[in-house]
């Protein structure tokens, strides 16, 4: 088996696991929102798979090493239970995250700590050696590198949110939420996905026969864009903001996102 077996087969586990609750959502429906609902499985199988799938095709890219088939096993299975923990709790009725209601609760809530730390110090490991080399084309190797760097700063999201979280909740406030209306998780999950989505624009744009010069400003573009998009996600949540309610700071840091991919387009070279 190929170095990055174990993260391709994590990746179809937890897509079926997606899919098994999605079924289950559809035949025993419970309300999409609130912190006990079939939608923390689902959306975190779907995710996770993308997530180790992506994982997978990085690590076959960098520069291999002796242990890589180990660690990735070791980083796979422990994505793969932290998933499974998170849907265990949907099925006990529970919350899964922010728990520590009884003993049993409490030990799930640091042993999803463990493992999703496991998952961060992989993702940290990658994003350093996709830095370092990535054998590709010079716009799948932009593409990529963009991506590694904003699911690591979207795992350091996730800390800051655990931690923000875990303290609010000491203090009798609820840990979903920020100021008057903030989403915590809405900066971890505003730049998690870039390395699905900017890898596949570059594919897209080769198969449309634009030159590599042309690739490589597309994805410095969308790249700048995903950063802009981060940005405000950041600023509305600090500012107690929802998603979609209307924040100076955050409609500042996406016009300037718009310009700078415009430049970065357009410009000459």
């Amino acid at each position: 088996m190929h170095a990055f077996g174990p993260w391709m087969i994590a990746g179809w586990i937890l897509a079926a696991s997606g899919a098994l609750h999605l079924l289950v959502q559809l035949g025993a429906p419970m309300p999409w929102e609130g912190p006990v609902s079939w939608r923390k499985p689902i959306l975190f199988g779907f995710s996770s798979a993308l997530t180790a799938w992506s994982l997978g095709w990085v690590l076959a890219r960098v520069k291999p090493r002796r242990a890589d088939q180990a660690l990735a096993w070791v980083g796979a299975t422990a994505l793969v239970f932290e998933v499974a923990l998170i849907s265990i709790q949907a099925w006990r009725g529970v919350a899964s995250h922010f728990n520590h209601s009884t003993t049993l609760d409490d030990s799930i809530q640091w042993a999803m700590t463990v493992l999703i730390f496991i998952v961060s110090l992989a993702v940290a490991d990658l994003t350093w050696r996709c830095l370092a080399g990535f054998n590709d084309w010079p716009d799948m190797r932009d593409a990529a590198r963009w991506g590694m760097v904003l699911l690591a700063v979207s795992c350091v999201a996730g800390w800051i949110v655990s931690l923000a979280g875990e303290w609010r909740l000491s203090r009798g406030l609820s840990p979903s939420q920020w100021g008057q209306a903030g989403v915590p998780k809405f900066p971890h999950g505003a730049a998690m996905h870039a390395l699905q989505a900017l890898p596949i624009i570059a594919w897209m744009l080769n198969q449309a026969g634009l030159g590599v010069a042309a690739r490589r400003k597309a994805v410095f573009a969308m790249g700048v864009m995903s950063l802009a998009w981060l940005g405000y996600a950041t600023a509305q949540t600090l500012a107690g903001l929802g998603r979609v309610e209307p924040g100076l700071p955050g409609l500042i840091l996406l016009a300037l996102g718009a310009m700078g991919a415009g430049a970065a387009a357009f410009r000459r070279g």
